[in-house]
């Protein structure tokens, strides 16, 4: 596995990483066995940046990834978020419970707790997952290199603000790397937020960067996602937004086709091509489809071929949004 530096402060790291959300919430039941198969699996393969968050199933993930990275400590760069914070039943930021708490008091309290499921002294990258305009950003950015100084995190990371918001963070304390959505199916990012990481040489972090499943090409029907599946409330893969976007995936089929490749990896090898400083980070839970996308890595593009994957999925031809309407408030901040 190639690594490239993560901007100009953070280390070498695997230039496709592993998302592990859904190993604990989101797509469907659990399989905690197969999940840390996919950890380890992941590792021998050189894929050193773990991606987690203290919200991802309610701590069960930071908990799963623990034992894994307990054991094989110097081959992880380990990544967690806070931020989102959930009350009742609630399971996600677009249930009725969930809001954000980005106080410099809850960011030192919650990663007490993430360092506590790990089971580990410090967290290599520690992102603020969502922000609360209400907080200064100076207030967050103010505790988090507190947690710095006291040898808690290595590197401080911010997901889904504002370029604005990035200026005025990275003027108090450096920033690592900034967590975006980004994709064939999301590429709001392109508009700003890629130049204003260029011109502070901070790392983008691109997730669901296969769409949330889209961009493999396995999913053809809404009938594909059971009631515990989020996909099944995403505007994306409503039912009026489906079809639409089932028939931009066929284009990137093509392409992938004349390629040689997959689908999911023309769309992580298009991620690549926009600069060592795009950091995609593919989520799954199986061993099949993390050798998969880790085989992206040694697929290199054409300008032509780059080109005509972009063409394919025009941005204005997507349709629906990222996430549900509630979701989308915590955006952007």
């Amino acid at each position: 596995m190639r690594t490239t530096r993560m901007g100009a402060i953070g280390p070498e790291v695997s230039v496709i990483g592993l998302g592990c959300m859904g190993m604990s919430m989101a797509y469907g039941a659990a399989d905690d066995a197969e999940s840390t198969r996919t950890l380890h699996r992941a590792l021998d393969l050189g894929v050193n940046h773990l991606d987690t968050a203290d919200i991802y199933g309610r701590g069960q993930n930071e908990e799963l990834l623990g034992p894994v990275v307990r054991k094989r400590r110097d081959e992880v760069f380990l990544a967690t978020k806070f931020g989102n914070r959930f009350t009742g039943e609630a399971v996600s930021t677009a249930s009725p419970g969930a809001y954000v708490d980005s106080s410099g008091d809850w960011a030192r309290e919650a990663c007490d707790a993430s360092l506590a499921r790990l089971g580990i002294d410090t967290i290599d990258l520690y992102y603020l997952h969502r922000r609360n305009p209400d907080t200064p950003i100076e207030e967050t950015m103010g505790a988090l290199s507190d947690l710095v100084v006291d040898g808690k995190v290595r590197f401080i990371g911010l997901s889904e603000v504002s370029p604005a918001t990035l200026r005025a963070a990275h003027a108090v304390h450096p920033v690592a790397a900034v967590q975006m959505e980004y994709s064939l199916f999301s590429r709001s990012v392109e508009r700003e937020m890629l130049a204003t990481c260029r011109d502070l040489d901070v790392a983008l972090v691109a997730y669901s960067p296969v769409g949330r499943g889209l961009l493999t090409g396995t999913i053809t029907g809404r009938d594909q996602l059971g009631s515990d599946d989020f996909r099944a409330g995403a505007p994306r893969f409503a039912e009026e937004n489906l079809d639409r976007n089932l028939g931009l995936v066929e284009r990137v089929r093509e392409v992938a086709a004349e390629i040689g490749c997959t689908p999911a990896q023309a769309a992580l090898a298009w991620l690549l091509a926009q600069g060592e400083d795009v950091l995609p980070i593919p989520g799954t839970k199986r061993v099949h489809y993390l050798e998969e996308n880790v085989a992206a890595a040694d697929l290199v593009l054409s300008p032509e071929q780059v080109y005509r994957l972009s063409e394919a999925v025009p941005p204005d031809e997507v349709a629906g949004e990222r996430y549900p309407e509630r979701s989308m408030r915590f955006i952007g901040n």
